[in-house]
């Protein structure tokens, strides 16, 4: 047989605009650059390196093994028994009212129950305010929307202007998303400020999407206070969760989105053309994780805060190259480098060639974080150690401004 050579295509692909329009998250961008690097070490993706606990696992394993069923699909919302247990869980921690059958649905994670929300909220067109620095994945779920985002910085020490945030409401405004506590600063937003911002959602009539994945990683105070808890906002808040940090979940996969059933209705129909149902296999262990020992959540939270100190000692011993405020949640710091004015993207990607440190440049997360990096302390505290070695040795060693 004879092989010949493919020919030239006559017409090129044709891509969508909504496709074109998105770019890649900058967290996975550089980790690829990464994997072609021998010896890396990472501050840059927010991954806790804790393994899941065992005695999730050993229920999963017990359940796949005796339960036929298993490996099926379940009801598109999820597992009956694990939505009565995320409604029992939003009642005890967080004083959340709602009911598991028509106004909450597990889904692929926290990111998908997100897209499904902006996809059902934002037209072309629609605006979305998003406090800035944020997280990067929402700017490109919004663009992939047909929206357009609406930066409104952060003051200097993270928290919200709610005024500059009034300023920025125009008759196309429909929603504002935040992450509470925050990603990529490490912020907790003030009750009052929440409050304030679900005031001038019900006087424009637009819709507050609130991220809370970090909600049980706060290092002073209380779980900060969720907005769907106040009847008053009720129609006015869609709140996103996940698992995947607090239990270790993060390749399971589950999360959920909570809101009153009109919202839930309609979210619900991207939800079923988007995934079906999340995966069984993780509702199960979201199920063991809720209902089982808490034990590993305290235990993981501790060494979170072993972590955050030692990355923040290290940063203090290069205060003549680093500022920074201190975090109040999550587990990240967006740290502002004074040793150079190029933007956070060449520096990060120097960073990454010449010292084997992975970081997040700051510019991803909106304009408020560029001339940033974002750090993450999720890795272990000898991998936080030798990052910040190599840091200060290339800072030390007559790196090129």
């Amino acid at each position: 047989m004879t092989c010949t050579a493919h020919s030239p295509r006559s017409n090129p692909i044709r891509i969508s605009k909504r496709v074109l329009n998105i770019s890649p998250s900058a967290t996975k961008e550089m980790a690829l650059i990464a994997a072609g690097i021998d010896g890396c070490v990472s501050l840059g993706q927010g991954v806790p390196s804790f393994a899941t606990p065992p005695h999730i696992v050993e229920s999963v394993i017990t359940t796949l093994r005796e339960n036929p069923g298993s490996g099926h699909y379940t009801l598109q919302t999820g597992m009956p028994a694990l939505r009565r247990g995320i409604a029992e869980y939003l009642r005890l921690e967080k004083n959340i009212t709602v009911d598991p059958e028509s106004e909450l649905c597990v889904t692929v994670g926290g990111m998908e129950a997100l897209l499904a929300t902006v996809m059902t909220v934002v037209d072309e067109g629609d605006e979305v305010i998003l406090p800035s620095p944020t997280y990067a994945s929402y700017i490109e779920q919004i663009l992939l929307a047909g929206g357009i985002p609406v930066f409104v910085p952060l003051t200097k020490t993270w928290g919200l202007d709610p005024e500059a945030i009034g300023r920025a409401i125009t008759p196309r405004t429909r929603a504002i998303m935040l992450c509470n506590p925050g990603n990529p600063t490490g912020t907790v937003f003030a009750d009052d400020e929440i409050i304030s911002l679900c005031k001038l959602a019900v006087a424009h009539n637009f819709v507050v999407i609130t991220d809370e994945a970090y909600d049980y990683m706060v290092y002073d105070g209380a779980m900060p206070l969720s907005p769907l808890s106040i009847d008053a906002f009720r129609d006015n808040v869609i709140s996103i969760s996940s698992l995947s940090k607090k239990y270790a979940l993060t390749g399971w996969r589950v999360g959920w989105v909570a809101a009153a059933q009109p919202w839930m209705k309609q979210i619900m129909k991207v939800h079923d053309a988007t995934a079906i149902c999340s995966p069984t296999p993780s509702q199960f262990a979201a199920l063991a994780a809720l209902s089982g020992d808490q034990q590993c959540v305290a235990a993981m939270r501790e060494e979170l805060i072993k972590r955050k100190e030692l990355c923040c000692a290290r940063l203090d011993k290069l205060s003549k190259y680093f500022s920074y405020v201190p975090p109040k949640g999550a587990f990240y710091v967006m740290a502002k480098y004074l040793f150079s004015t190029a933007s956070s993207q060449h520096v990060a990607t120097r960073l990454l060639q010449e010292a084997k440190v992975i970081t997040i440049p700051g510019g991803a997360f909106g304009k408020g974080g560029e001339g940033h990096l974002r750090l993450s302390f999720g890795g272990e505290l000898q991998v936080i150690d030798e990052a910040f070695d190599r840091i200060e040795q290339w800072l030390n060693g007559g790196m090129q401004k």
